[in-house]
């Protein structure tokens, strides 16, 4: 009888271990449907100078007025944008900090067009490298952080080159972090908004893009002044960033981002005659964007979205906290009292995960009408539990 009683347990032992666990996530109850709002602007004549366009906003992604928007054209400093978010995702991870020196190669050094002329085997920190790639566009800049993160300029292209796959760019594709002139370096308005909404994911970015004049080396015999090359950042309200571009190939571009009553917006031209017409365009396509459109939030930065259960993992389950707020862009006017999102994970989910993983979708409802879907990562690594841990849980759950 003992025998027999010892062998029940050991078979209900191990099929507990064979029951996937379930993903749960706190949802809102569902409300009476109702129309959805369309946020597009298709009889806008916006940006009527330049070759290519798009006007975004930051918050949710969704486009509001796009114009030839997946030409692939040179992007020339425009580039800068997917180097500047390498680095701030570096500092992120830890790799490097602000207060790190950053050795001047002759490679870089010798960079011409826009820089802030540094000197074979001069030092500067990280921060001020960042000012100088964001205030005065320096290649010099561009290409030594370019060699501090990865060792050669060219590993570091192979870096850009595969965050923009991961990104969804699919018109892109770099040949160098500074965007000077060569064969086969190109991108489209809709990849550079794409790559500019995740910089301002690093909201500290904008301390940089934001400023219109500082010093490099200020304590120096040679002090250097820097003044931003975007010129909006002075001259319209609410605008703080990101990038300017100039190249004979390219024209006059600009990736530009202003704030206003908590919308941000991302404005991208490229190919316009001159500076004065850029950023009037670009002005315009803010206006509009303010008159017209506002955002309702949906979960705020640090908010709990649920808790997800993992299976086999060393911790059964994951918080899941918004890394960044949600919004959707309505018309000013909207209703938005039959608005409610459902957060939907890909299936029961199994150890090990990996930090940023896809795990599933925030998708925002108007009543039975799709909004907004929002891809939702894995906020955590969790290794997968040994099979002591797993009996372990498993005994005590018997007895819970």
């Amino acid at each position: 009888m003992k025998n027999r009683s010892i062998k029940l347990c050991l078979i209900i032992l191990a099929f507990t271990l064979m029951l996937p666990a379930a993903a749960y996530a706190a949802v809102e109850p569902t409300p009476a449907p109702g129309p959805a709002p369309s946020n597009q602007a298709p009889n806008a004549n916006l940006a009527p100078s330049a070759r290519s366009a798009i006007l975004m906003d930051a918050d949710s992604g969704t486009v509001i007025y796009e114009k030839n928007s997946h030409d692939k054209l040179p992007p020339a400093s425009i580039t800068k944008i997917m180097t500047l978010l390498l680095i701030m995702e570096a500092l992120d991870d830890g790799k490097i900090k602000l207060s790190d020196k950053v050795q001047t190669s002759e490679y870089a050094a010798s960079m011409g067009g826009s820089q802030i002329f540094l000197e074979p085997g001069e030092e500067m920190t990280v921060d001020d490298m960042i000012k100088g790639i964001a205030l005065a566009s320096g290649n010099d800049a561009s290409v030594a952080m370019a060699e501090k993160l990865a060792g050669t300029e060219q590993q570091f292209v192979a870096m850009m080159n595969e965050r923009a796959q991961q990104l969804g760019m699919n018109d892109t594709q770099f040949v160098n972090p500074n965007g000077l002139p060569v064969a086969n370096h190109f991108s489209s308005a809709h990849d550079i908004a794409v790559m500019s909404r995740e910089l301002l994911k690093h909201s500290e970015v904008t301390k940089y893009t934001g400023l219109y004049q500082d010093y490099l080396r200020k304590t120096s015999e040679k002090p250097f002044w820097l003044v931003n090359t975007n010129k909006l950042v002075r001259f319209y309200s609410g605008a703080d960033g990101l990038k300017t571009g100039f190249t004979s190939e390219a024209k006059y571009c600009l990736s530009a981002t202003a704030k206003r009553d908590n919308m941000r917006v991302i404005a991208v031209v490229m190919g316009e005659p001159d500076t004065k017409t850029r950023n009037a365009e670009v002005s315009q396509m803010f206006d509009y964007t303010f008159a017209q459109y506002m955002n309702h939030s949906i979960i705020k930065e640090g908010e709990s979205m649920g808790t997800l259960q993992i299976e086999k993992g060393v911790a059964p389950e994951l918080p899941l906290v918004a890394k960044h707020a949600y919004s959707v862009l309505l018309k000013k006017g909207s209703q938005t009292k039959d608005i409610r999102y459902e957060l939907k994970i890909d299936g029961p989910l199994k150890a090990p995960v990996q930090l940023g993983q896809p795990i599933g979708k925030l998708v925002v409802y108007q009543g039975n009408q799709v909004l907004k879907e929002f891809d939702v990562d894995a906020p955590l690594s969790v290794e997968r539990a040994g099979w002591w841990k797993l009996l372990k849980r498993s005994v005590s759950g018997l007895f819970s």
